[in-house]
This record gives C-alpha cells, structure tokens and sequence, in this order.
C-alpha cells in the first residue's frame, strides 16, 4: 500500500468510525420544551473528546487493515490466467 492509498483507506475508517462514535457520551436535554435547545440534539455534545477517539479507533483500525494487506493474507491481485 503506497502512502496515498493509505491515507484514503484512513480517511474513510476515520469518518466511518466517527459516525460509530457520535453516539457515546450523550445524553438528552433535561428540559425538552425549552425553547432555546432543539428537543433531539444532545445537552452536551463532547465533539473534540469523539473526534480524539474516533482517531484513536481508527488509527488501530487502520493499522489491522494494513497488516492484512502488507502480508498477503487476502490478495488484490488478479489471478493469471494459465
């Protein structure tokens, strides 16, 4: 895997694992009528303690990925003919 390919595959199990992570650590509005605060957004969002995780997560993630790519466990080459 060239450094350009990793940095996509990176990025995409960056923004995959982040919408895995968005849900953690939220808990809903105690006062859902208040006027001030939309009834579904969270009453503490966490966003920079998610994306240190989601970073985190999908640094390990990624390094699985180019285990398995580096040691030719599965091959993305196409079988030659003969």
């Amino acid at each position: 895997m060239n450094w350009f390919t990793g940095l996509i595959v990176y990025a995409l199990v960056w923004w995959l694992t982040l919408f895995a992570v968005l849900p953690f650590w939220t808990r809903p509005v105690a006062d859902p009528e208040n006027p001030e605060h939309f009834r579904g957004a969270p009453e503490r969002p966490l966003l920079l303690r998610k994306a240190v995780a989601t970073t985190v997560v999908a640094g390990i993630i990624w390094l699985g990925i180019w285990a398995v790519i580096e040691s030719d466990l599965i091959s993305f080459r196409a079988l030659e003919a003969g």
